[in-house]
């Protein structure tokens, strides 16, 4: 079983959303219905990056490590060399 952290980008909120999940299709298809939470505010995320991991432990700590930067700038560098 594969699990993944993503990143997600919103061009009418200019805002990124990182998360982590075990389905990313049904993930995304959550993000874009509606339903209530950050990403409701907006129907046109994109994927822009995924990572695979084998466990869900590590999706979750890349998720956490990614939220820690606080950092847009950080964020497109790793889009950049992905």
């Amino acid at each position: 079983m594969s699990y993944f952290t993503y990143i997600l980008y919103s061009e009418t909120l200019n805002k990124y959303y990182i998360g982590s999940t075990e389905d990313l299709n049904e993930r995304l298809e959550r993000h874009l219905s509606k339903h209530k939470g950050f990403t409701s505010r907006a129907k046109d995320w994109d994927l822009k990056y995924k990572e695979e991991f084998d466990l869900r432990s590590k999706a979750l700590d890349r998720e956490k490590q990614i939220k820690r930067w606080k950092s847009r700038k950080m964020i497109e560098k790793l889009l950049s060399i992905s």
